[in-house]
């Protein structure tokens, strides 16, 4: 028994021993933050005072981005807007054009946009231009949470999209590679059919919902065309309908066969093969793999694991449906599971591996694993695959034990005991063939095999019922995880940016602001001062204040010491607690020239 528990153990023992070389080398090797874009600076900054309209507003990102059914407005001290309405996207930086002849008044910017991996990022901040109060911007924002309709409505179109996926690609694959006869099967028909029906309805839906979620509206928003139209013209729109499209392509090709009720010839097979790939490809190419560093090698990642949890979770669907069951065919049953059990345990290899690569690559440390709601999730993912792994242990020691699906050593002879089967044997004795009585008596015993399978099948079916529960929870986690930011981009991260000085003539010299760790209590700051031929620059004044607007902290000013030409250091800068905080600048040059910037600091 040890020795046929020893096999099943082995992809448990692979992702403990991936998940050991994470925690020793994950942090260094994590790439830059993936998925989830951020505001890194804004032109003119928060809370700047200026003595002339600007003619744009500039909002720049830490990643690419689009407005999407989402908006980037300035509003004037009435709260209507003052913006030419024409807004413009180029790759992570976002430009307003503000109208002509504008007062001297205080200006709220506000902004919806929708990052790379098609989830919307919003804020709002303000600026003076003049003498007059800076205005309250929560007041003049109309930014609006997510509707619990469309919050709740997504991740259960994701989760249905997953089901189908595994029923409609993986029991055909069953039937290829481990159960020709199935083929025949209604039941594995209808199956297929409605897990390729419901990969369609679940990109419709996700489809519908990407309208409202984008633009924060409710589900009475759903057929908008304005938003539909906007959904369709980018690429999370396009390659979800791709997906549905594809899906039932996949179901008209597979009716013929169906009705045929024999295995695909092998260019059948190929091309429902480039079907189903594509299917698996446009589940892939959407949300946090296309996002951030390595698009495509993530993406390619994505679709291996999706690839592989097809396989394997439709193969489960296929058992238990069609061959797992009292009165099953004996001999179906002794050739279909040997090679199930050798395909699935691939697929678990795939799984776990991709797995923990795309975990290093959305969370990127261990740390952030118990600090970030996305840690948490993947952890109870984690714990419900260790549970899956277990019960797909049983599952393959019962295979076997009733089967064999053990391999002989090469050059070695398979020994068949056969006095059981002496009368057989005997009968076989006349060929002239040595070997043909083991034969003969490795057939019978064989046959007594799948008889006995048949008759203690409930234990498989048991196990495998449990199989099937454990990985609806996982999917339904996945589905979850889907919509929640990446880890990496919810933990604390040094800020490193360079702004431009705004004085009332222009820009004038630029200035370097350098925060780590970005966490509450102490942090170091460090302050680089240019002028505008790049060289280092000496001020007649420098002040330094952070601000915190939602939760009405500050300005408190930084006490900077001196580090060198144009260089300041602040060590042990108090931060009180977690928020976005707003780092501000003010230099004064000379008697007559002051500047200023400002840029948005997380900190968590």
């Amino acid at each position: 028994m040890s020795a046929l528990a020893a096999r099943p153990a082995r992809p448990v023992l692979l992702l403990l021993l991936l998940l050991t070389g994470w925690l020793g080398l994950g942090v260094a090797a994590a790439g830059p933050a993936a998925a989830h874009a951020e505001l890194v600076s804004t032109d003119p900054g928060e809370g700047a005072r200026l003595d002339e309209v600007p003619g744009e507003i500039t909002l720049t990102f830490s990643e690419g981005v689009s407005l999407g059914a989402g908006y980037a407005r300035v509003l004037g001290a009435d709260g209507e807007r003052v913006d030419t309405g024409v807004a413009a996207v180029d790759g992570a930086v976002v430009t307003v054009p503000l109208r002509d002849g504008l007062p001297d008044a205080s200006y709220v910017v506000t902004y919806r946009i929708v990052s790379a991996d098609s989830h919307p990022i919003s804020g709002a901040y303000a600026f003076v231009v003049g003498d007059g109060e800076l205005a309250d911007v929560g007041a003049a924002a109309d930014d609006a949470p997510v509707d619990p309709f469309v919050s709740a409505g997504l991740p259960a179109a994701r989760a249905l999209g997953f089901a189908g996926l595994a029923v409609g690609l993986g029991v055909p694959a069953f039937l290829v590679l481990c159960w020709p006869a199935g083929w025949a099967s209604p039941r594995m028909r209808r199956l297929t059919t409605a897990g390729l029906a419901t990969v369609a309805g679940a990109a419709v839906l996700t489809f519908l919902l990407q309208g409202p979620y984008a633009a924060g509206t409710g589900p009475g928003s759903l057929l908008d065309p304005a938003l539909l139209s906007t959904t369709a013209g980018s690429s999370f729109g396009l390659t979800t309908l791709g997906r549905g499209a594809l899906a039932l392509v996949l179901a008209a090709l597979l009716v013929p066969l169906w009705r045929r009720g024999a295995q695909p010839a092998v260019q059948e097979q190929a091309g429902l093969a480039v079907i189903a790939g594509g299917v698996v490809l446009a589940t892939a190419a959407v949300g946090h793999p296309v996002a951030g560093p390595l698009p495509v090698f993530a993406t390619a990642v994505t679709a291996v694991h999706v690839a592989a949890m097809a396989l394997w979770l439709g193969g489960l669907a296929a058992l238990l449906a069609g061959l797992v069951r009292p009165r099953a065919e004996a001999g179906e049953l002794a050739g279909a599971l040997p090679r199930w059990s050798r395909i699935a345990s691939g697929s678990v290899a795939a799984l776990v591996v991709t797995g923990v690569v795309q975990s290093v690559r959305e969370v990127g440390s261990p740390a952030a694993l118990a600090s970030t709601a996305y840690g948490w999730v993947l952890l109870g993912k984690l714990a419900l695959v260790l549970l899956l792994l277990a019960a797909a242990g049983v599952s393959r020691v019962w295979v076997q034990q009733h089967l064999g699906i053990s391999r002989p050593r090469p050059g070695s002879r398979r020994r068949v005991t056969a006095h059981a089967f002496a009368a057989s044997a005997a009968s076989s004795s006349d060929s002239g063939d040595p070997d043909e009585p083991v034969v003969a008596a490795a057939r019978v015993r064989a046959a007594a095999q799948a008889r006995g399978a048949v008759e203690d099948v409930g234990p498989l079916r048991r196990s495998v019922l449990v199989e099937a529960a454990v990985a609806a929870a996982v999917l339904v986690l996945s589905a979850v995880l889907v919509g929640i930011p990446p880890a990496r981009a919810a933990v604390a991260e040094p800020v490193d940016v360079t702004l431009p000085l705004q004085s009332a003539a222009g820009e004038s010299g630029t200035v370097q602001l350098s925060v780590d760790p970005a966490r509450p209590g102490a942090n170091t700051l460090h302050v680089y001062l240019f002028d505008e031929d790049g060289q280092l620059a000496q001020p007649t004044d420098l002040r330094v204040t952070l601000t915190e607007p939602e939760q009405e902290i500050g300005p408190l000013d930084v006490d900077l010491e001196p580090a060198g030409p144009g260089h300041w250091v602040a060590d042990g800068m108090s931060i009180p607690g977690a928020g976005t905080w707003t780092l501000g600048v003010s230099v004064r040059l000379d008697e007559f020239t002051a500047t200023t910037a400002s840029t948005d600091v997380p900190v968590r």
